[in-house]
């Protein structure tokens, strides 16, 4: 198959201009390497205004619109109709500075873009209230690839998604051994930089260790008091560390679905990784899907982040957990839509399986449906 132009995929968000709106910040979250920039990029060298792009990382930027200084930020977007600080997050006090601009330039547009929606959401929180606008960029989608690829197509690729996952520079890159060096990199100065620097994290190694345990334990019912205990540290330890992995797009959680019946399991979480090829690089497992013993746990990971991309790009709203009891009856993931449950159980090969009869007994209004790799793209395009 021929290695198709990234340029052509066509990226959800890819009219900015017409998300921006009138005295609103937009601000775009999302992982390094994620496409924040391109995305951004291309906004500009399409636009008729007169910009100004900087960086979150230059130390001058950093003073202007960090200092609350009326007169010297103001002085700073004297001219421009738009400004883009890329990286914000690097930015202390980035939501006053954009404060300013936004009430006292109410024609000007401004775009900042964040690698960790931790730091950044942290400075811009309560700063601009009601002045911004929100959205949230992911490795491509497999909805996305659809304007390069046609349906055989992406089932084709099917195993180098499971095994390398989506992003951009993954997408384009042919030789596995290049793939493999970029997820590592990726990995090692990327998605954890943020963790390690902005919040001068003590223990590198702990952190590797937890996304390690994590990775090889995708699908897995888990708590934080066996986590801690896995790994000899203190319940609040972990617990920070999983708000930062998840607040830099790194892993994601789903809660457990109870109505606090006796036998149904609580206060227990399964985790996710957003990209399999950043699990896989993690653990160093980078074989072919049928040289592997965890099929299964790439399959669920994949579906399911890929069924959230779809729900949050068309806007379909709902709750999502798992389910799970005492005895051993389990449901992979429960999507609540206006009180309706949709139970859904994932499978690699196709089978049959039916509702757990415990849950049968206790809730209605059920819709059940198995995924499996026969049926699996109406569920995630």
């Amino acid at each position: 198959m021929l290695q198709k132009n990234l340029k052509m995929i066509t990226r959800y968000f890819k009219n900015l201009n017409e998300i921006m709106l009138p005295r609103k910040v937009l601000i775009i979250y999302g992982a390094r390497r994620v496409g924040k920039t391109t995305l951004l990029n291309e906004l500009l060298k399409k636009c008729n205004l007169k910009y100004k792009i900087d960086s979150g990382d230059n130390i001058r930027i950093q003073q202007i619109l960090g200092s609350r200084d009326f007169n010297q930020i103001l002085e700073y977007a004297s001219g421009y109709d738009l400004i883009a600080i890329d990286e914000a997050q690097q930015i202390h006090g980035i939501g006053m500075g954009l404060k300013i601009l936004v009430d006292n330039l109410p024609d000007l547009k401004i775009i900042a873009t964040g690698s960790s929606s931790f730091d950044l959401s942290q400075n811009i929180g309560e700063p601009l209230t009601g002045r911004k606008k929100v959205i949230t960029l992911l490795p491509i989608s497999q909805n996305e690839l659809l304007s390069i690829y046609n349906k055989f197509e992406l089932r084709e690729k099917l195993n180098e998604y499971l095994v390398f996952g989506s992003y951009p520079e993954i997408l384009t890159t042919k030789n596995k051994k290049d793939k493999i060096e970029i997820l590592d990199e990726l990995v090692n100065s990327y998605l954890l930089k943020d963790i390690l620097i902005l919040e001068k994290v003590k223990s590198p190694k702990l952190l590797m260790d937890l996304l390690k345990l994590l990775a090889f334990q995708v699908g897995n019912i888990l708590s934080i008091n066996e986590l801690a205990c896995q790994l000899s540290v203190n319940v609040r330890t972990i617990a920070r560390y999983l708000d930062l992995l998840e607040k830099t797009f790194v892993i994601f959680n789903i809660r457990s679905y109870s109505q606090n019946l006796r036998k149904e399991i609580a206060k227990k979480s399964k985790y996710y990784f957003w990209d399999n090829g950043v699990r896989n690089a993690i653990i160093m497992q980078f074989n072919d899907i049928d040289n592997r013993n965890d099929i299964g746990a790439l399959w669920e990971n994949f579906i399911i982040y890929e069924r959230i991309k779809k729900t949050s790009y068309q806007r379909i709203f709902c709750n999502r957990y798992f389910w799970r009891n005492y005895n051993q009856q389990e449901i992979d993931m429960i999507e609540v839509h206006d009180s309706i449950m949709y139970a859904y159980e994932i499978k690699w090969q196709k089978g049959k399986a039916s509702l757990p009869s415990d849950f049968i007994k206790h809730y209605s209004k059920i819709d059940y449906s198995i995924i499996n790799k026969k049926n699996y793209m109406d569920f995630i395009i």
